[in-house]
């Protein structure tokens, strides 16, 4: 276990830090708006800024880290975002905040990049599925660690503004006083969604299937638990347990794609978030805390590992040079559906109750499903691994992951034909 993480372990520890102070920063403003009486809509559309950037930075991070590398557009972005918090404090403002929120989005959607493609690269065949959930694992872990920082002093005050650019600024020290070496610069890194889906078409749907959901329900889990009780702090409590379910089952869930194949665990996934989701929907007026809890866990226990799992998956497919783009490309896809999730939810739940919001996460889980086994029916084979030097090795790991040990003998058959189907 320790050689697979030391290679990236400055970059784990790194990115820990600073999402820390993410998770901080995403709670107070929305906080720290209500208490400046910012108008409603002033507030949803400094929130809707963020995922503005963010969908630029899925666009231009691949050309950054072209031009510099990895690492400089690391301490780049990361200083940059380190700076936006202390102008919020200083400049209240809604239209100032909107402005640095997508400042914000684009700083950490190319982090994100960097440390995807970082990790794809020092990944090997038997282990991508584990260190990408173990990356996931930790970025819940430290968000929801972030989120209850908020408690540390009063969201009116500048402290906490202090702490999150604190913690955003020492996320950057691992990554510059890391010994292991840095991956070199790709020479092509356009998002190009149709490469994309020719790459790995049930990745690109999870990923996309993932933010559709996973947006509907950080926006509007406070409204399906509203529908149920009057007590406020059931929100809190729901969200707590759905984040401790899906950091929970990060391991396990990569280490089994690891060994029985990501398609086959995305399959299992999809289904048992459907499956939830139709008990959600029929038990919902009789949901108890308990039960509203337990429903959370078991539904980010299913749900939350599907990125990661996505990711790993088409890299298993991507060629040497596409592991930026790919990373781009599939944060791109979802940024996309956690923009338009909220809003189909929360038109189901308006023509219904708030138990909407799983018939509509349930939907988009069983149309993957139903994609996914049509995918699996084809026994569809992954490029065979090359066989290289030693010293080659770690700059082509992210173009071969684990493949279904069934399908090998395949490979030569898929290969002649162009390798269109994966």
């Amino acid at each position: 276990m320790k050689d697979i993480f030391a290679p990236v372990a400055a970059l784990l520890v790194g990115a820990a830090i600073l999402l820390t102070g993410q998770g901080l920063q995403g709670t107070l403003l929305p906080v720290r708006a209500s208490l400046e009486s910012f108008p409603t809509i002033a507030i949803g559309v400094i929130g809707a800024a963020y995922f503005l950037g963010f969908t630029l930075g899925c666009m231009k991070g691949g050309e950054l880290v072209t031009r510099v590398g990895h690492v400089r557009v690391f301490l780049a972005m990361t200083a940059l975002a380190s700076a936006t918090p202390l102008i919020h404090g200083l400049v209240l403002s809604p239209v100032a905040w909107g402005l640095l929120r997508v400042m914000t989005g684009f700083c950490f959607a190319v982090l994100y990049i960097v440390i995807e493609s970082w990790l794809n690269e020092r990944a090997t065949n038997e282990n991508r599925g584990i260190i990408f959930s173990t990356y996931v694992m930790i970025t819940l872990t430290v968000t929801a660690a972030g989120q209850m920082m908020t408690l540390l002093y009063s969201p009116s005050g500048f402290e906490l503004f202090i702490i999150a650019s604190i913690l955003v600024s020492l996320g950057a020290i691992p990554v510059a006083l890391s010994t292991s070496p840095s991956p070199e610069q790709p020479q092509s890194v356009d998002v190009n969604l149709r490469r994309l889906f020719q790459i790995s078409p049930s990745a690109t749907l999870g990923c996309l299937t993932s933010g559709l959901a996973n947006g509907a329900f950080w926006s509007l889990a406070p409204v399906f638990t509203a529908g149920i009780s009057d007590d406020t702090s059931w929100a809190a409590w729901f969200m707590t347990s759905t984040v401790i379910g899906g950091a929970l089952s990060q391991w396990p869930m990569g280490y089994l794609s690891d060994k029985l194949g990501r398609r086959k665990i995305l399959l299992v996934a999809a289904i048992m978030c459907s499956g939830i989701a139709v008990t959600a929907v029929l038990v919902f007026s009789d949901l108890s805390f308990l039960g509203v809890n337990l429903l959370g866990a078991a539904w980010g226990a299913a749900a939350f590992p599907l990125y990661a799992i996505s990711v790993g998956h088409a890299n298993d497919y991507a060629e040497a040079d596409e592991y930026v783009m790919v990373s781009s490309g599939l944060l791109l896809m979802f940024g996309s559906g956690a923009v338009v999730g909220p809003f189909i939810a929360s038109a189901m739940m308006a023509l219904s109750d708030s138990s909407g919001m799983y018939v509509f996460t349930g939907a988009v889980h069983l149309l993957l499903s139903m994609y996914l086994v049509l995918r699996i029916s084809k026994r569809v084979s992954a490029p065979p691994e090359q066989h290289i030097e030693f010293r080659d090795a770690l700059t082509t790991a992210a173009t071969a992951s684990q493949v279904y040990e069934e399908e090998i003998q395949y490979i030569a058959e898929e290969s002649a034909e162009g390798n269109n189907e994966s």
